[in-house]
């Protein structure tokens, strides 16, 4: 499917925040620049990060500062007209949330419930229209996209919470915006809703191209969506910068970590795995499937994925289940033993966050240790490791 026509931008929009707003338990504070496909913006719950969201959308109008959305050319921030500043209070200025181009997806979807699906999409496309986007194109492009066809007849309250938040999105996409805020659109589903509409968020991304700011506490989305990230805590910057990076600093893991952490990967399916014929009780029965992490041709097992192979799909290993090994590993009943070398050791919670590099091109996966384990296997950065994983513990994220 190709790419729907939007109106034209040249270069990368680069949002630029200096902001301070004044909220009962404390004040939100964030000076930060973003640039690029999708920015994440995580932190526990309570800690600012629909409030600065809100103050981005025009929603939250009491922050006082800058607010600007400039389009940038090979690094240089081209002379931008006055519309660009969506918030500057020194000058009193403040656009109204339909004028600053934005597509806005809250926690709960907000359709029409008078509407059905169709004309839920189409309730955002005058914006589009009033720019010269091809309406028609965009809507099937939007449609196929998210998966909406089967759906367009049904009414908004016959729909399921993943349904909702599939056409809350569409709807968002149908006014053709010049970056998209996702306010944790996947929040009130349950995990099995969760990792098969991640994949659709990232087909988004990659297919529409227009720039996301996605909030989220859930590390392991932040992770598969984002490139980058900015981290809140009680309305102050805790960190920001590349997310596999961030997310693993010992200042940010226990945020991380707080619901069970997981090295978020893209993979490719290789293959199912062999059939067992051992007897009628497992006969024609799948173990898993291979897969091997992006860019590299190293492989792992996983339960089997509902994916042909060659499919681009997210795998999560749980910190907790990697067991480290400083010597090739024999007769083990785990199918993974990989390859690695010790990228970092810092002290985190009362134990020990190991940074393990698998392959140049392949973010570090994250393996928790005790203090003791450490010393038994005198480890040091520059090590090299084996990892051992079960199959079992590895998360696919993909589409159903």
């Amino acid at each position: 499917m190709s790419a729907p026509r939007l109106p034209a931008v040249h270069g990368t929009p680069q949002l630029t925040v200096d902001i301070r707003r004044k909220l009962d338990r404390f004040t939100l504070q964030v000076s930060w620049c973003a640039q690029g496909r999708a920015t994440g913006i995580f932190g526990p719950s309570g800690a600012g990060k629909t409030t600065l969201l809100e103050a981005i959308a025009g929603l939250d109008r009491r922050a006082q500062g800058v607010i600007r959305l400039d389009q940038t050319t090979a690094g240089d921030v081209v002379e931008a007209p006055s519309a660009a500043f969506w918030l500057d209070s020194a000058r009193g200025v403040c656009l109204p949330t339909e004028q600053r181009g934005i597509g806005y997806v809250p926690q709960d979807g907000l359709l029409f419930p008078h509407f059905d699906v169709r004309r839920n999409l189409l309730a955002g496309a005058r914006r589009a229209s009033e720019q010269g986007v091809d309406i028609a194109n965009l809507f099937d492009s939007v449609t196929d996209l998210l998966e909406l066809r089967p759906l367009l007849r049904r009414p908004a309250p016959d729909l399921s919470g993943g349904e909702r938040q599939r056409v809350a999105l569409g709807r968002a996409l149908m006014s053709g915006p010049r970056i998209l805020l996702l306010d944790e659109p996947l929040a009130s589903l349950d995990l099995g809703l969760r990792r098969r509409i991640l994949p659709l968020l990232v087909r988004v991304r990659d297919e529409m191209r227009i720039p996301l700011l996605f909030v989220s506490h859930e590390p392991t989305e932040v992770q598969a969506l984002c490139d980058d990230v900015l981290v809140l805590d009680r309305g102050q910057v805790v960190a920001e910068g590349p997310t596999h990076e961030v997310l693993t600093k010992p200042e940010v893991f226990p945020l991380a970590a707080a619901r069970r952490y997981e090295t978020v990967l893209e993979v490719t399916v290789l293959a199912p795995a062999p059939r067992h014929s051992s007897g009628p009780a497992v006969a024609d029965r799948e173990d898993g499937a291979s897969v091997v992490f992006a860019g590299t041709d190293i492989a792992l097992w996983t339960p089997p994925p509902h994916a042909a192979p060659g499919t681009r799909l997210w795998v999560g290993i749980p910190a907790d289940d990697v067991i480290l090994a400083r010597d090739p590993p024999t007769l083990l009943s785990a199918r993974n033993r990989i390859p690695a070398v010790v990228h970092s050791i810092e002290a985190v919670d009362g134990r020990l966050l190991i940074r393990a590099r698998v392959s140049a091109r392949t973010p570090p996966i994250a393996v928790l240790l005790t203090h003791a384990a450490r010393e038994e296997l005198a480890l040091r950065p520059g090590d090299d490791v084996y990892l051992i994983i079960k199959a079992n513990a590895c998360a696919l994220y993909e589409q159903a």
